[in-house]
């Protein structure tokens, strides 16, 4: 039977996800980098980029496109499945910015770690 949201679970996923959110708002690129699995198949899907394999992703943040922001989270749901699966969602607000965003990250427990597998984010209102 999958167990769902075990509290033991939930924590360490939510210590993941707090720590990838400090290293964004900071633009820590290591510690981004270190929690993206690092995989051919790991996807990063961005406001403005869609990104395929680790190497990808890395290069990306070392772009500094992004560089350090603020932001507030809102409805942050974290769900385990097992003890090896996790997806967080949250919406978000950039300070400065006028349309409010929405993030997915689906982690794996690997031996290194909880680790994003993938991820995605865009913004609500925007047209491409």
């Amino acid at each position: 039977m999958l167990e769902i949201n075990r509290p033991e679970i939930v924590a360490q996923v939510r210590e993941v996800f707090l720590r990838y959110e400090a290293a964004l708002q900071a633009n820590d690129v290591p510690t981004l980098e270190e929690l993206f699995w690092n995989a051919p198949e790991t996807t990063r899907y961005g406001v403005g980029e869609n990104l395929y394999g680790w190497p990808a992703i890395s290069a990306f943040r070392r772009s500094g496109k992004l560089g350090r922001f603020t932001r507030t989270l809102m409805n942050t749901v974290i769900t385990t499945y097992g003890s090896d699966f996790a997806t967080a969602n949250t919406e978000y607000q950039r300070d400065g910015e006028a349309s409010p965003g929405r993030e997915t990250k689906t982690l794996i427990r690997t031996p290194e770690g909880w680790r994003i597998a993938s991820a995605h984010a865009s913004l609500l209102g925007v047209t491409v």
